[in-house]
């Protein structure tokens, strides 16, 4: 897929979420906006392209650029970051915060909520280890329908299948009709809220763990250079950062550096970081 419209759409979905679609992405383009083009009535994918070139209303537009996010998330995804997460960092800040006795996480692209209701269900698991203490988790993403989806807290068969053993499912899940609903003690403990990763941090505070996993790897190394420094400016001075499985900060970044406790885990480092333009 080339053209004028082509080009046009795929600078809008850069700036507008990071993104960097090519001519060889064309295939993605038509199957991600297909369904969109038939909802507006219209012919095709092309004719969708040619109404947001000329310019179509920004409720369409935004629709087309979440459409081209890849929402794929399931239950304890990748399963090591969440024992290290029981085993090693919130015990560690557990013993670092006696007077606090607060905790504040955020799960950056949190999609669908799998991954922020995974953390509840740690913490809630920790027990007696976290009695008396104040945990916040805050689940951002940039996609106003997935974060409905999220707050809903509702999940097909399939999808609580999907990392879920179950114990868990029994303990933290209600049958609703054919699908699984997420209980009230864990979505008491989430606030979802939109944000954009390419809008900075201001205004979400600061945070004693990060998760942005599985996000970095859609970006240019620049851009990718640009989040990790704002990461690192909403990161307290010994908190932690979880990244995917396929991404690092080795060669992209001297803000963060690896975490001596476990594999896959950032803290912030020493060095200076460089100033974002």
């Amino acid at each position: 897929m080339t053209g004028a419209e082509f080009d046009h759409f795929c600078q809008a979905v850069k700036a507008r979420s990071g993104l960097s679609l090519t001519a060889e992405k064309g295939y993605l383009v038509r199957s991600r906006l297909a369904p969109v083009a038939r909802s507006e009535g219209l012919a095709d994918v092309p004719a969708l392209l040619a109404k947001l070139k000329a310019g179509a209303p920004e409720e369409l537009m935004q629709r087309c650029v979440d459409a081209m996010a890849t929402h794929e998330s399931y239950f304890f995804r990748d399963g090591t970051p969440f024992e290290q997460l029981a085993q090693v960092v919130v015990p560690e800040l557990v013993a670092a915060r006696p007077a606090a006795r607060s905790l504040r996480i955020w799960c950056a692209a949190a999609s669908s909520g799998q991954e922020p209701y995974s953390v509840a269900m740690v913490l809630q698991e920790l027990g007696g280890l976290l009695a008396g203490w104040r945990t916040e988790i805050v689940a951002t993403d940039m996609s106003a329908p997935i974060l409905r989806k999220a707050r809903d807290g509702i999940y097909s068969d399939f999808e609580v299948r999907r990392g879920l053993s179950p114990e868990r499912l029994g303990r933290w899940f209600s049958k609703v009709g054919e699908a699984w609903q997420v209980s009230p003690a864990l979505k008491q403990m989430i606030t979802f809220r939109p944000h954009n990763l390419l809008q900075g941090v201001a205004g979400l505070g600061t945070f004693d763990i990060i998760l942005c996993r599985n996000v970095l790897i859609y970006f240019e190394v620049e851009r990718k250079r640009e989040i990790l420094a704002q990461l690192a400016t909403a990161l307290a001075p010994d908190g932690r950062l979880f990244l995917g499985s396929a991404e690092t900060v080795l060669g992209v970044s001297s803000v963060f550096e690896a975490a001596p406790e476990a594999r896959g885990l950032y803290r912030r480092s020493q060095a200076p970081a460089a100033k974002i333009a």
